[in-house]
């Protein structure tokens, strides 16, 4: 029997396939594809993505063939949403096309032993209380797979979704909008452009020294009925009346269109049976969010599923974790979407003066312009915690500088990551089986000054930390090193109230 069967092997099934090696687990990616897709849907890795790629030490190698955009956007507003205040490493887009980043991904998680099979599709699945049972068509013909776990990271129309009965409830498209990567005679300066107004938007942006991307939309694509595939000659006429000119539109290699339906799965989990990427969600294709959000999906449940199968995660509690933390997540990015949207097809007067408003805010409240980059990037992902909790608990872990390493660094070996930041913490029972750090920061930010210790998982979200020295409260966080924060948590130790002053501070989280 198999222990994992992932049903797609884009970015999302590779990255999920890498992680549960990582982590222990055998597993095998069905692709139904014979090769990559060279038409890259997606072109943009946020500064969150980019950390998880750190966290196992191969962020360099997307670092080399992407270029670096020193920000992001909201809803295509002319006001860009500067990340250079960020609190990552990596402070900017990546433009990456999906078929390189898919590569990269692919060679990833085939040198951690993942098996892929391309042009192999599952048809049919069914499951009981043991096994989940994928019937699937091969190049030699049909044939049954066997496995303890089956996740579908097979995309929106996903045969895994529907085989498990699990909903796709959300709104069908209202709004349209056209893709075309074309060579450009007329390119605008510096090979990117947006601009948008009462006649529609139009962004540009550059995919190799030859080709560019032109995307966008207009009032006449507005409403419920398909307006169909475009043309050549169709856009270059809408990009001529939008942005003044048609920018030498020739040679496309790929016309596309795509609506704003937006539709979440209502469980991420059924049974032995998990979804993640745009299996579990689909929007409208605004601020370049898709693909990123898929990968920390995989990031989420990678260590969970290799756990369970490892069995050293207690009955269901650490798949159960899966759903409570990233449905919200993907609530979240469908209504982030779908405001984007609106800003992005507010062509009337009203609609220009809301832009014109949000813009003027973005550009004069920085606080404004972090909170929307943070949104967009990644980085501001909190996983709620329990009551009494410490403030980093659920939260996202920046690199921390240690002694001789980084945070991430520490992270390369996909364990949980306890980091004993005073240096006076007794190594507890089962310490064996993680990453032990033993140092302060270096220059730490004001919420991690007074930490004395930390357990990190390791998609990087803190499970426990504390600001006072408790013995029991380490012993008890460790010992439920697999309880992400909101799980139960474990029996068997103590929790300290704390001395600081602080509500609720001292030694406080969710397990681990």
């Amino acid at each position: 029997m198999e222990q994992v069967v992932i049903v797609g092997g884009g970015p999302v099934g590779l990255w999920l396939a890498a992680e549960l090696r990582l982590g222990g687990a055998d597993v095998t990616v069905l692709e139904a594809r014979a090769e990559r897709d060279a038409r890259s849907k997606a072109l943009t890795v946020h500064p969150r993505t980019l950390e998880l790629l750190a966290s196992r030490g191969i962020a360099d190698r997307f670092l080399a063939d992407g270029r670096r955009i020193p920000g992001g956007h909201f809803g295509a507003l002319d006001e860009r949403l500067p990340f250079g205040g960020l609190d990552t490493p990596f402070p900017f887009t990546l433009a990456l096309p999906q078929a390189r980043t898919e590569e990269l991904l692919e060679e990833h998680a085939v040198a951690m032993g993942a098996r892929v099979l391309r042009r192999h599709r599952a048809v049919r699945l069914t499951q009981d209380g043991e096994r989940v049972r994928i019937e699937a068509a091969g190049p030699a013909g049909p044939y049954v797979l066997d496995a303890r776990y089956a996740v579908g990271c097979d995309g929106t129309r996903s045969t895994v979704r529907d085989a498990a009965g699990i909903g796709f409830p959300g709104t069908p498209a209202t709004a349209w909008g056209w893709l075309a990567d074309v060579v450009l005679d007329d390119p605008p300066p510096g090979g990117a452009l947006s601009v948008s107004g009462p006649a529609g938007g139009v962004m540009v942006v550059p995919l190799t020294e030859t080709l560019h991307r032109v995307v966008g939309t207009d009032p006449a694509w507005l409403g419920a009925d398909w307006p169909g595939d475009p043309t050549l000659d169709g856009l270059r006429a809408k990009v001529a009346r939008i942005a003044g000119g048609d920018l030498g539109m020739r040679d496309p290699h790929w016309l596309s269109t795509f609506g704003n339906a937006a539709r979440q799965a209502d469980r991420y989990r059924a049974g032995r049976v998990l979804l993640a990427g745009d299996a579990a969600h689909m929007h409208f294709p605004a601020g370049g969010v898709g693909l990123n959000v898929g990968l920390q999906d995989a990031a989420n449940l990678g260590w969970r599923l290799a756990a369970t199968v490892r069995g050293d995660a207690p009955d269901g509690r650490l798949l159960d974790g899966y759903h409570a933390e990233r449905h919200p997540v993907g609530a979240d990015l469908l209504l982030a979407t779908r405001a984007q949207t609106a800003l992005m097809t507010a062509f009337d007067s009203d609609g220009q003066a809301l832009r014109a408003l949000l813009g003027g805010l973005v550009a004069a409240v920085p606080d404004l312009a972090d909170a929307l980059a943070l949104r967009l990037t990644g980085l501001g992902v909190a996983y709620p915690a329990p009551p009494g909790a410490h403030p980093l608990t659920g939260r996202r872990a920046p690199d921390l500088a240690l002694a001789g390493t980084t945070l991430f660094t520490l992270l390369h070996a996909g364990r949980h990551v306890l980091l004993d930041l005073a240096g006076d913490a007794p190594p507890p029972a089962g310490a064996h089986r993680l990453t032990v750090h033993s140092g302060p920061a270096a220059g730490p930010g004001a919420e991690w000054a007074g930490v004395r210790a930390a357990l990190v998982r390791p998609d990087g979200h803190v499970a426990w930390a504390a600001d006072t020295a408790d013995p029991d409260g380490l012993a008890a966080a460790v010992a439920g090193r697999f309880a992400g924060p909101g799980e139960a948590r474990p029996s068997g130790g103590r929790v300290s109230a704390g001395s600081s002053g602080r509500p609720g501070a001292g030694s406080r989280g969710g397990g681990g």
